[in-house]
């Protein structure tokens, strides 16, 4: 079956009811018959729901059908993208450890590099995401994990694949790609030699703003681990919220192609008008990385960078004139979302570190939406000529 295929038709066995769309498993805990039944279940010799910390029905089914999507071999969903994240760090890595990563991340994610794994005695050093040879100065002996945003939240930086794919490989060291702004419909890093893709679903997943989750998939050798640490931590996903984004998982293809052909259509317009600097849209001929995203990503997502004349002051009125778009830190929602990096989600980055990655106070970042598209162009172009 085709991936939309797939998608739809993988969901858990229906019970007695015979119901037509997956139930909700709205349970702590599962029974068993008798005693054996149950000490086979704890030693893993049989596929049995448990316990709700570590398993459900709703959220196995999430899993399976991203890894299906993403065409990995094992994965485990989990109660926000950032705890998908932080799992990943902590099951693979021990003290005196040392990653590479790009250096274009999520704030928290950059939290956690630079701040929560250090104190576990982990250490980071980041490579400028234009720079492919970057990594193999920035790899020592007790480097362990290769990790990357493409593209990158929210400066929409693009890192190529399959070059840093082939240096994974030929160090044996693991490569960890978030996918979060692309989702498995337009990249497949694995394809490329990823060995763990990271989701948080809670953005084009979930696809409107409703609910919280992660997900990673990936060889079963590291996936298992992440499972073990889970088990015994419990950033467990509740059971509801799976079976929103499981459901919401069937519209997704669909979705992606109306994001990104929208996205696309207003970055080419806004740089067509003059009116914005430094304008990002990774398919248009403009992105550094152009001929790079086009080769690994079959649409250039939903997400747009520019910059206003007159700094942080000019985008707060921008902001301030917008009558349709929404002013939110989320993103990848049915409705146009637009944001101010600087002082929202890479607020707890310094100045410095802020500009090392492109995000500088006049950034604005637009999550383009389901709406219609003269609507989103024509709120974006009266909010421009208002500020």
């Amino acid at each position: 079956m085709k991936p939309p295929t797939q998608v739809i038709r993988t969901q858990v066995h229906a019970s007695t009811y015979a119901e037509h769309s997956a139930p909700l498993f709205l349970t702590s805990s599962f029974t068993f018959q008798n005693a054996e039944e149950m000490r086979a279940a704890f030693a893993g010799e049989t596929d049995r729901c448990i316990y709700g910390r570590f398993t459900n029905p709703n959220v196995d089914e999430l899993a399976e059908k991203v890894r299906l999507l993403e065409g990995a071999e094992a994965g485990f969903a989990v109660a926000s993208g950032m705890a998908a994240i932080f799992a990943t760090f902590v099951a693979i890595l021990s003290t005196g450890d040392h990653v590479v990563a790009c250096r274009s991340v999520f704030g928290s994610t950059h939290r956690l590099l630079t701040d929560v794994l250090p104190r576990l005695g982990i250490d980071c050093t980041y490579v400028d995401t234009h720079d492919p040879g970057g990594w193999a100065g920035a790899v020592r002996a007790d480097t362990r994990l290769l990790f990357v945003e493409t593209p990158s939240n929210p400066g929409l930086d693009i890192v190529d694949l399959a070059g840093l794919g082939r240096f994974a490989r030929q160090t044996g060291i693991p490569l960890v790609v978030d996918n979060s702004f692309a989702t498995p419909v337009l990249q497949r890093p694995i394809t490329f030699g990823a060995d763990l893709v990271a989701h948080s679903a809670t953005k084009f997943i979930d696809g409107q703003g409703r609910v919280l989750g992660g997900v990673v998939v990936g060889r079963a050798n590291l996936v298992d681990k992440i499972f073990a640490l889970c088990r015994a931590s419990g950033p467990a996903l509740s059971p509801f919220n799976a079976w929103v984004l499981s459901k919401s998982l069937e519209t997704l293809h669909l979705r992606m192609e109306r994001h990104s052909a929208s996205a696309e259509s207003l970055s080419e317009k806004l740089e067509a008008s003059g009116k914005v600097e430094r304008l990002r849209y990774p398919f248009l001929p403009s992105h550094p990385q152009h001929e790079v995203a086009r080769s690994q990503m079959s649409a250039g997502g939903g997400l747009l960078t520019f910059h206003l004349r007159g700094g942080i002051e000019r985008g707060r009125r921008f902001l301030d004139s917008l009558e349709l778009c929404s002013l939110t830190a989320n993103l990848g929602d049915t409705r146009t979302i637009v944001t101010h990096p600087a002082s929202t989600t890479h607020a707890k980055l310094t100045e410095d570190e802020r500009r090392a990655v492109g995000i500088d106070p006049g950034l604005i970042r637009v999550s383009v939406g389901l709406e219609d598209l003269s609507d989103i162009v024509a709120d974006i172009f009266q909010a421009i000529e208002r500020s």
